[in-house]
C-alpha cells in the first residue's frame, strides 16, 4: 500500500493487466482546510464522495489481486473526475448546498488544489497503469468504480448498477452484458449520466490513449452496507475476470471521443 495526502495505492499483481480506479472514494478534508464552512452531515452526503466505493474498491482489489488506485480527498475540495478546465471542478453550489470556502476562489486557490490535490492523484493512476503495462506486457484494462443517488430531485432511479462510456464499446458493451443477466439487477447504459466528459479519468487515461475501459456506478443503496459490498463483491469478481481474460481488452485502439465532435 502506498499513501499520500492525494491518492492510496492498493497492492496487487501489475502482471494481471487490471488496474481499479476510485475517484471519489472518500470525504476527508486535510486538516488546513476545516470543514470548508460546511456542517460535518454533509459529509455523510452524496455530494462529498461516492458512498459504498471505498469498501468495494478494497474488497475487489483484494479478491482480484489487482492493484488500484483511490483518491484521499473530498470532491468538495476539488474534483479528480474533471478536466483542470472544467467549470465544476471545484464546486460552490452542489445539489442545493452552498460550499462557503469555495465562493468565492481565487485563482491563486485553484492552482494550488490542482497541483496539491488532483495533478498527484492523475500522476498515481498514470504510474500504476504503467507499471501494470511494463509488467503484463500488454494494454491494461481500467475500471473505474462511483456510485450514485437512489434518488435524483424526487424521481427514483431504477437501475441497480450502470455503465458509462463513450465511444469505445470493447468492456463496456460486454460489462452491460454480463450484469443484465445477474437475476434481479437493472443496468442502465450510460444511465444516469452520460460518459463522454472531456478531460475526465476515463477520458485523459485511457479514450485518448485508446486503452480498453469502463465506467460502473453501483447505486449507494446497494453498497451502503457491509452485507451489499460483500454482495456486488461476490457479483463483480467472476465478472471483472471474465473481463479481464479477454485478449482484445488488452489492446490499444484509439476510437474518437463524442467529445470532439462537441469541442470541434
Amino acid at each position: 500500500m502506498s499513501l499520500n495526502h492525494a491518492y492510496e495505492i492498493l497492492p496487487g499483481d501489475p502482471a494481471c493487466g487490471l488496474v481499479l480506479l476510485a475517484d471519489h472514494a472518500t470525504n476527508r478534508l486535510p486538516a488546513d482546510y476545516g470543514s470548508l464552512g460546511l456542517p460535518p452531515e454533509a459529509f455523510e452526503r452524496h455530494i462529498a464522495y461516492d458512498i459504498g466505493v471505498e469498501a468495494l474498491t478494497r474488497s475487489l482489489s483484494a479478491r482480484l489481486g489487482a492493484p488500484a488506485v483511490m483518491s484521499r480527498f473530498s470532491r468538495l475540495l476539488i474534483d479528480p473526475n474533471r478536466g483542470e478546465d472544467d467549470p465544476t471542478l471545484i464546486m460552490r453550489i452542489s445539489d442545493g448546498a452552498i460550499i462557503p470556502a469555495n465562493h468565492p476562489l481565487s485563482a491563486e486557490e485553484q492552482r494550488v488544489r490542482i497541483e496539491r490535490f488532483h495533478r498527484p492523484y492523475h500522476q498515481a493512476v498514470s504510474e500504476v497503469i504503467a507499471e501494470t503495462e511494463r509488467a503484463s506486457g500488454r494494454a491494461a484494462l481500467v475500471l473505474s468504480l462511483h456510485s450514485y443517488t437512489p434518488h435524483w430531485k424526487g424521481v427514483a432511479r431504477p437501475w441497480q448498477a450502470a455503465v458509462l462510456w463513450d465511444s469505445d464499446p470493447r468492456a463496456a458493451m460486454r460489462l452491460i452484458s454480463a450484469l443484465r443477466d445477474i437475476d434481479g439487477v437493472i443496468v442502465g447504459d450510460n444511465e444516469p449520466y452520460d460518459g463522454a466528459l472531456r478531460g475526465d479519468t476515463m477520458h485523459r487515461h485511457c479514450t485518448v490513449a485508446g486503452r480498453p475501459h469502463a465506467l460502473l456506478e453501483v447505486r449507494q443503496d446497494e453498497i451502503a452496507t457491509d452485507d451489499g459490498v460483500a454482495l456486488w463483491v461476490d457479483r463483480l469478481t467472476p465478472v471483472f475476470t471474465a473481463l479481464n481474460d479477454e485478449p482484445d481488452l488488452h489492446r490499444i485502439e484509439i476510437f474518437p471521443s463524442r467529445t470532439d465532435r462537441i469541442w470541434a
